[in-house]
């Protein structure tokens, strides 16, 4: 949990990324190298075609930022294209997920709330698996949800040069 303020730059910051493995992969992230005790902030990077986890819903709001390149958000079972500074709110209990899309990385600012009891549910969905992100049957238990995803590990993505801050030198 951060206790006092600090500064970090996204170039600098610690970073987390699931490529390469022989199970299913959901992209880069980082959080800035904190767990907030009241908002739960991050940046995840998709590549095209990659998920950044398993359709779900959530007890908690959420709202998320497309800083760079294109996604496919799949909310309450429909397919919506976004784009960079398109912006999505996720009030509590809406189904949804990202996919990359585009021919680059996608880049999303994505902030819920940590207050109160969290739930999770992850729903079969016809529409998420097409993007292989669903269940094949509904669990609320994210280490069901999650058994053959491939886990995250210390490091920055094989791509890292492609990413916009890095490409500006924004450290």
């Amino acid at each position: 949990m951060a206790e006092d303020w600090f500064v970090v730059n996204v170039v600098d910051a610690e970073w987390l990324t699931s490529e390469g493995g022989d199970k299913r992969p959901s992209g880069s992230e980082t959080t800035f190298g904190a767990d907030f005790e009241q908002v739960g902030v991050r940046i995840h990077v998709l590549m095209p075609g990659e998920p950044n986890g398993c359709y779900h819903s959530e007890s908690q709001q959420e709202d998320f930022l497309v800083l760079s390149g294109e996604c496919v958000l799949i909310v309450e079972g429909e397919e919506r294209r976004l784009k960079q500074w398109d912006f999505f709110h996720s009030p509590p209990g809406t189904e949804h997920i990202f996919v990359g899309a585009g021919d680059g990385p996608c880049a999303i600012f994505m902030c819920g709330s940590r207050t109160g009891e969290w739930t999770v549910r992850y729903p079969v969905s016809e529409v998420a698996a097409r993007h292989g992100a669903s269940v094949e049957r509904e669990v609320t238990s994210p280490d069901e949800a999650y058994a053959e995803w491939e886990p995250s590990r210390s490091g920055k993505p094989s791509y890292w040069a492609d990413l916009p801050w890095v490409q500006s030198g924004a450290n």
